[in-house]
């Protein structure tokens, strides 16, 4: 199980749309430069729409830490419980197909993940506000 299936996971999304997400090759836009030219289109699949801000907004409401999980890729993945650390940003960005010359920087790879996060649950049926993607 991918990590970006374990986000799903935790977000509520049915165990068929993670299967779909593990099997399926993770490209989002999120940026004029993120998706390189010659990627597949995403794949979007038919669901409900998951009321991700609900459940997130919950989650950061009992959550011992004060997380601002709206711009930070790393604690958006610790109010998800899951492992946050260099390694495991650089593995989710590897899967979401992060471009080569940010995965160089930390900060400019988390922004770019922060990002592609958000657009790819969006693209899975979550309900991100546009001034979040």
């Amino acid at each position: 199980m991918g990590i970006f299936s374990n986000i799903l996971d935790k977000l509520g999304f049915g165990g068929d749309k993670v299967a779909a997400a593990e099997q399926a090759p993770a490209v989002v836009a999120a940026g004029p430069a993120a998706t390189p030219a010659a990627a597949p289109a995403p794949v979007l699949l038919a669901v409900d729409i998951v009321d991700v801000m609900a459940k997130l907004e919950a989650m950061a409401s009992s959550h011992p830490e004060k997380l601002n999980w709206k711009t930070s890729i790393v604690d958006l993945m610790k109010l998800l419980g899951l492992d946050s650390s260099l390694t495991a940003r650089k593995a989710l960005a590897v899967e979401l197909e992060c471009p080569t010359e940010k995965m160089g920087d930390s900060a400019q790879m988390n922004m770019w993940l922060h990002r592609a996060v958000l657009a790819a649950i969006a693209a899975n049926g979550g309900n991100i506000p546009d001034e979040l993607l």
